[in-house]
């Protein structure tokens, strides 16, 4: 069973047992935190779309860590016009533990 969520303009792919990463979330390691968007949700014998999302339907998931990404180089350059210009960032983000996904509704 999987299903396909909504959190922040961002659709996730998430199983059971799944570390996902996402942008960065302010809330402390070890808290659970529930997404209630979800868009479809594929049961091992059928698969149910929302309009636009499915109700009584959630994930629970862990906050397992927070980091940051490797170093993104960008560079801007002109030939011939003694231009060049360094940059580097670094993408904030969260990884999550789904640990369960229920819905109420066990018929579908």
């Amino acid at each position: 069973m999987y299903v396909i969520f909504l959190d922040r303009d961002t659709q996730y792919k998430a199983k059971c047992g799944d570390i996902i990463r996402l942008d960065k979330i302010n809330i402390n390691i070890g808290k659970t935190i529930v997404f209630k968007k979800i868009i479809l949700l594929s049961d091992n014998k059928k698969i149910s779309i929302g309009q636009p999302i499915l109700h009584n339907i959630y994930v629970e998931g862990l906050i397992h860590k927070h980091g940051r990404n490797k170093k993104i180089k960008i560079i801007k350059f002109n030939r011939r016009k003694h231009y060049k210009k360094n940059q580097g960032h670094r993408q904030h983000y969260t990884d999550i533990k789904i640990n369960n996904i229920k819905y109420k509704n066990p018929t579908l």
